[in-house]
Order: C-alpha cells, then structure tokens, then sequence
C-alpha cells in the first residue's frame, strides 16, 4: 500500500480537533450523558421560517443564486441592521452571503491574508481561528485578556502591531467568556485601531444575544468603516445552526476579493435557506429576545449554583457560555473537564481549548434545557465535593 501521508498539506496535519469536537464526540457514547459543550439554541428553528423554506422548495428555488446571494436577501439584511443598529451597507455592493458565519470568516481571511503575516487575536478566543490563519500560512498573536476582566487593552493590543499585522479579530460578545465590550472601551479600540492600517474583523455573530444593555457594532463608528469587515448571521439569534447562512459586510472594493474566494469555494449557500433567512429577518425579528428571556434565567440559575459551589467567574453579559475558574480545584482544566465526563457524564469544554490563556477555566454553554442543567449541575457539585 502506498503511503501518501507526506503528501499531504503539512499545515493540516498541524491542525488538530478542537477541543469542544473532542468532548461533544465522547458525552455522544454515553446514553446518560449531558452536553454543555456545543453553542447550539435548543430552541426549534421559527416555524414561519421553516415553511418559507418549504414553499421554496415546492416552488423549485432550489438552484443556484446569485454567488453573492439572493438580492432581496441582501436587501433584507441591510435593513435588519439599519433598523437595529442604525448603520447601513449596500446590498448591492458591501453584503455577501455565506455559508454560514464560519464560511465568511475562512473566506475573509484567505482573500486578506499572506505568508508571513500576523493577526491579533483578544484570548481566551474562539477555536475556530487559528486553523484558517495557519493554513494560509500566518500567524495568530494573542492578546492576554485573562488580567483585565477579558476585555482587551487598547494599548497592550496596539503593543502587539507591528509591521507584519494584517488584520485584529474581535469577537464580542465572547465565545467563550460571554464578555461583552462597554462604549468606552470600544472608543479606545477604535481610537488606536484607526491609526494603523490593520484590517479590523468583527466577529458580531452573539450581537443578538446581549442581555443587560443593546449591542454596540464596530459598525457605527465611521473612522474605521473603511478597514472594517462585519461578520453576522442567523444561527444563534435565530436557532438556525444547520441552515448555514452567514453575512459578510464592508467596504463594496473588499466584499468583492471575498467574494471571489467565497464563490471558488462553494459557489452560493443554499437557495431554500436564503429564502427562510429572509423570512427571518423580515418577520421574526423579536424572537431573539424572546429566547433571551429564557437564557437569562439560565444564565443566572448557572451562576447561582457555581459561585455556591466556590467556582466564580466573570458577570457574562451575551453569548450563552459561563466560564468559570477551576483553579480552587488544584485541576487542569483538561483534568477536569476529562474526570468529570468519566465520573459523572457531564461534558463541558476545557479552557486552553481557547489557547493557553484560558487554561484554569472551563466552559459552559447554557443553550440547553433548565431540566439538562439542573441535571448536570447536580452532578458538578456532587464531583467537586468529591
């Protein structure tokens, strides 16, 4: 047999699965077991938005689109966010629609990205970036936010750009520490940001799901709308996770390039999909909020019963993860994520699963029934007494 294995991609042999795939896979073997892995809505997708699909589908728009996505679904994401947020993009030239938010962020980053160049990534971050920076041959610089309540420093970022950074990926509110980022902060950030000419990514998928205050985009602010590229979607805030249906916006000369790579990779994201992501924009704009009401009551009820269990955290604001400090355990986090899934089959996500920052942290994602958390939580406790 021939072995091909040197013939591979050297740089995808280096990725490795990410560690919430890892425990999500093993608690999938155990028929007792809980998942507070995946950042999944256990909300059923909109019923509304569900036959929009259908009717497409049994009208036969079921071909291809436009690469850049169907015109009235631009058209309807430009107003969604010039209605919530008061910014607008041309849906003619600044939208494309992806496959999915995660698709817009590897297209973004293989049309900006170069060998030898330099992203700045806020840690602990989100996994899913530091595979699509290293096959394209650069390299993520992580900003240490564990000392400043994760929440970047606008001069220690600025410390960090040097003449090989390419572009900063913010993701707020967080994955994984439902931080969220205050006016003044921002101010700062874009203070700094706007002197140099660095590609700014804002990773606004969460933005939906903001509990105590309305989120603030990167896209109000007018100094950096020219170096700025917006990522969105509808999985979360509309529980629409396997319809695949992503936003990428900025300026018409950098959708453009993206668009490029974006059409080479899968050429449009399904049809029926964009016709239920209009439906959702247009007619089911109050259903994040009313699922929020149901995460604050999760959020809170898994706060409460950690802090008594003496893991505290960081107050999360959005998204819908906890991430506790396990560090009063004397546990690594992959310690303790590995012997609570083998002793009590609860899975939850080990913090240097988010770079090495997060390492004395786990994370919890409450998108998941009270009955499930309450379960799982019971069981925490009952491991950590042990």
């Amino acid at each position: 047999m021939i072995n091909l294995h040197k013939g591979l991609n050297e740089r995808a042999l280096e990725i490795n699965v990410p560690g919430i795939r890892v425990f999500a896979n093993k608690v999938a073997l155990l028929s007792d077991g809980i998942n507070l892995t995946i950042g999944e809505p256990n909300f059923p997708t909109p019923d509304r938005v569900k036959t929009a699909a259908i009717t497409a589908i049994t009208r036969n728009q079921t071909g291809y689109s436009h690469n850049a996505g169907l015109l009235e679904l631009r058209e309807s994401v430009s107003r969604f966010f010039q209605h919530k947020y008061g910014f607008h993009y041309d849906p003619s030239s600044e939208i494309l629609i992806t496959n999915g938010a995660s698709e817009g962020i590897d297209s973004t980053l293989r049309a900006i990205l170069e060998e030898g160049d330099e992203v700045i990534l806020p840690a602990p971050i989100y996994s899913g970036y530091e595979p699509v920076i290293h096959l394209a041959g650069a390299k993520p610089v992580y900003l240490n936010t564990s000392k400043t309540g994760f929440v970047p420093d606008a001069l220690a970022l600025e410390s960090l750009i040097t003449e090989r950074t390419k572009a900063v990926i913010l993701n707020y509110p967080s994955n994984p520490t439902g931080v969220t980022l205050p006016r003044d902060v921002m101010d700062k950030l874009v203070e700094i940001l706007s002197k140099h000419k660095v590609f700014i990514i804002a990773d606004e998928i969460y933005s939906e799901n903001s509990y105590e205050e309305q989120h603030i985009s990167f896209a109000e602010y007018p100094a950096v709308r020219d170096q700025l590229i917006l990522i969105h979607g509808l999985s979360k805030s509309h529980s629409m996770t396997g319809w695949r249906i992503g936003f990428v916006m900025g300026p018409a000369h950098l959708i453009g390039h993206i668009l490029k790579v974006h059409l080479s990779n899968s050429i449009c994201a399904s049809l029926p999909s964009q016709h239920a992501a209009i439906e959702a924009l247009e007619y089911c704009r109050d259903v994040p909020s009313e699922m929020n009401k149901e995460y604050i009551q999760r959020r809170d009820y898994v706060i409460s019963r950690l802090t008594t269990m003496g893991l505290h955290m960081i107050h999360p604001k959005g998204a819908f993860y906890v991430f506790p400090s396990i560090k009063s355990t004397g546990l690594s986090s992959n310690e303790f994520a590995t012997k609570l899934l083998d002793k009590k089959h609860v899975a939850v996500v080990p913090g240097d699963s988010f770079t090495e920052f997060g390492e004395g942290y786990i994370r919890i994602s409450y998108a998941n029934s009270m009955e499930n958390l309450i379960s799982a939580l019971d069981r925490i406790e009952s491991f950590i007494h042990e």
